[in-house]
């Protein structure tokens, strides 16, 4: 059997009102990861505990036989006229009622940091957070390129996206505040990030790499058994589908000082996002054990750069640290004061550049 790669990476997307993290694990050899955020706060449905059957990009054979051909034939369809994929990345939140002793959330936009423990990756940056990885060996990893390459068009799934903490949820109002007993957890899969990795995953099946997107609870009942957790829900698909590349765990941010709640966010073609932060997991030969490490990092810095030059702005700097959260899997983002529809946009264009990565663009 051939031997297949999988990345996974850790993806903060941090937001007004919503912070996304999306977090890409491989499971196989190397790992990237990626977070986004969501809420616990109710009892885990039987229902969704089952896990999801992956989605197929049709095919010649599937594709349903044409219906015949009208009387009086038609011009072809321009490009204009031809169907625009819709998605799942906007609801309609109220401005809510802010009660007497509610905290304040306050937007702010992040912006890349060149220099000093920075290293330039395209139009962004990577954050060296390590004493044992040099600048000139990140430098090279920016210029290495995807280490992998999917499948395009094919039935057999190349990417997973799950939630290690899937109860992670963002603010469901437009107001900038808080109430002192918002938790920044649900159980209500709309909520939080598993809205967010739908999209994603919507994404991605319609610019033809098959995704499969998996919603289980991994924090709930459990915080404390989350990564087990997920890391058996990656383990189990992997070993299911070895077709697999790339496994994103997405994740939400959480930001706070003295008690305001931070929203990181970016003006995207006259709509805000919440913004996206890569957090790409360092080997140190002890505590930490990647061996793919450099793997993970050149994935996470071909998607940084697709990212921020798509849609400039839309990024943090990537955060090269000696922290673990499954990567050895595969190789291949967060903000409780974001709001919901920060976060589903920022799900939506941090894809669309993955996407175009993927697929060799």
């Amino acid at each position: 059997m051939r031997k297949t790669n999988t990345s996974w990476l850790y993806l903060p997307l941090i937001g007004t009102a919503l912070t996304l993290s999306l977090a890409v694990q491989a499971s196989r050899i190397p790992l990237w990861t990626l977070r986004a955020g969501a809420m616990v706060a109710g009892p885990l449905p039987a229902a969704r505990a089952a896990l999801p059957q992956p989605t197929p990009v049709p095919t010649a054979e599937t594709v349903p036989t044409p219906a015949p051909p009208i009387p009086v034939p038609l011009p072809p369809p321009t490009p204009a006229q031809a169907p625009v994929p819709v998605y799942n990345d906007w609801v309609d939140l109220p401005e809510g009622e802010m009660p007497p002793d509610a905290g304040g959330v306050q937007e702010k936009h992040y912006s890349q940091a060149p220099g000093g423990v920075f290293v330039a990756c395209g139009p962004a940056t990577i954050r060296n957070n390590t004493k044992t990885t040099s600048q000139a060996e990140i430098a090279a990893a920016v210029q290495a390129g995807l280490p992998f390459s999917v499948e395009r068009n094919s039935t057999q799934p190349q990417v997973l996206i799950l939630h290690t903490h899937a109860t992670e949820c963002y603010r469901a109002h437009t107001g900038l505040w808080y109430a002192p007993a918002d938790t920044g957890r649900s159980t209500d899969t709309a909520v939080g990030v598993c809205a967010v990795g739908q999209v994603m995953t919507d994404v991605l099946n319609a610019a033809g790499i098959c995704t499969l997107h998996d919603t289980t609870l991994n924090d709930y009942p459990s915080y404390n058994a989350s990564y087990d957790n997920s890391r058996a829900v990656a383990q189990k698909w992997l070993a299911q589908y070895p077709s697999i590349k790339v496994v994103l765990d997405v994740h939400r941010d959480a930001i706070e000082s003295d008690g305001v709640r931070m929203a990181p966010v970016a003006e995207i073609d006259g709509r805000q996002s919440a913004q996206v932060m890569i957090i790409s997991g360092a080997n140190n030969g002890t505590t930490v054990q990647l061996p793919n490490c450099m793997q993970n990092l050149a994935f996470a810095a071909a998607w940084q750069t697709a990212m921020e030059t798509d849609y400039p702005g839309l990024t943090r700097p990537v955060l090269y640290s000696h922290r673990f959260y499954n990567q050895d899997l595969s190789t291949g983002a967060r903000g409780h004061g974001t709001d919901l529809n920060q976060a589903l946009y920022a799900g939506r264009l941090a894809a669309q550049a993955l996407a175009r990565v993927l697929n060799g663009g």
